[in-house]
């Protein structure tokens, strides 16, 4: 059974930091990307981090790109995302995902990929 559980979220003033961390099981890490997407409310859903199974190569959206960094611990079964400097424009659902692609300059999720529930990311101005 395939598992993502992403935590971490919270409430944070414009500037301020936090860190999300999922923990995922039940599926080959060779053959799904890791990474994170968000969903704000009315917005369509974007593609902000992945980062690559086999050599650790990281990418990051537009968006977030020098504020945001994603990493993991495949011993442990754990990718995380470092959110610093936020703005009140990052407020959204964050999900963990398996299966994000990069297309162009875009992270996408591929069919068959698989995420868990999302965390609540709010930040106030």
């Amino acid at each position: 059974e395939v598992q993502l559980q992403a935590s971490g979220g919270g409430l944070v003033q414009a500037g301020g930091s936090l860190r999300l961390s999922c923990a995922h099981s039940g599926f080959d890490l060779n053959n799904y990307q890791l990474g994170w997407f968000r969903q704000a409310p009315g917005k369509e859903r974007e593609g902000v981090s992945l980062i690559d199974s086999i050599d650790g190569n990281t990418y990051y959206a537009d968006s977030v790109k020098g504020r945001f960094t994603i990493s993991s611990d495949n011993a442990k079964n754990m990718v995380y995302l470092q959110m610093n400097s936020l703005k009140p424009e990052d407020t959204a659902v964050y999900y963990c995902a398996a299966g994000l692609f990069r297309k162009g300059n875009e992270i996408q999720l591929r069919v068959g990929a698989y995420w868990g529930e999302g965390t609540l990311v709010t930040v106030s101005s």
